[in-house]
């Protein structure tokens, strides 16, 4: 098994800006949307007693869990989250037509000196995919009702995004190095 030619390392870390940025923006929007959104009919802000109003708080679970399936699907954090899965899915699928990698190769690299070393693709499409699946999961779980499921996923896929972005430490190609090692992932061909 060969190498594959190696790519650009400021590359990943650009689309890492911008995933980090969309997923910061799903999470924000996953928070206030109807996974997180309380069922009780009463206005009591952030307190479970009001003496003034002499009314009690009683919990009466999340709306998430009352409402359809449709009305999960067109929660807007539910689809920004199907937005960068299916980014996601682009990067594993095909990483060169992905549109963060188009735009870092036509506008951005053109401007930059010429890398001092170029790194093996390998893992950061493994990121890629592990993103997927942790966005993956946090959807499938919000389709089926799971409180708090969505801004969780999101929320995780953000942090690892941002290290990414903000210190070149991509935890997705940090655990397909320790996959490799294990010998599960990127083992030679036998003949």
């Amino acid at each position: 098994m060969s190498t594959p030619a190696g790519i650009d390392p400021r590359g990943p870390r650009f689309a890492a800006t911008i995933t980090a940025l969309l997923l910061l923006v799903a999470t924000f929007l996953a928070l206030i949307g109807i996974s997180t959104e309380s069922a009780s009919s009463g206005s009591f802000g952030w307190f479970a007693y009001q003496p003034l109003a002499d009314s009690t708080f009683v919990p009466g679970g999340l709306v998430i869990s009352s409402s359809t399936p449709a009305q999960r699907a067109l929660d807007p954090g539910f689809l920004l989250a199907v937005v960068i899965a299916l980014l996601f899915l682009w990067g594993v699928v095909s990483p060169r037509t992905a549109p963060w990698s188009v735009v870092f190769r036509t506008l951005v690299r053109p401007r930059l000196s010429p890398p001092a070393e170029l790194e093996d693709p390998r893992p950061p499409r493994f990121s890629q995919g592990v993103g997927l699946f942790v966005v993956g999961i946090g959807l499938l779980l919000h389709l089926a009702g799971v409180p708090w499921a969505l801004p969780i996923a999101t929320a995780a896929a953000f942090i690892a995004a941002f290290l990414n972005a903000a210190f070149a430490f991509c935890l997705g190609c940090q655990l397909y190095l320790l996959l490799q090692r294990a010998g599960i992932v990127g083992r030679a061909a036998s003949a």
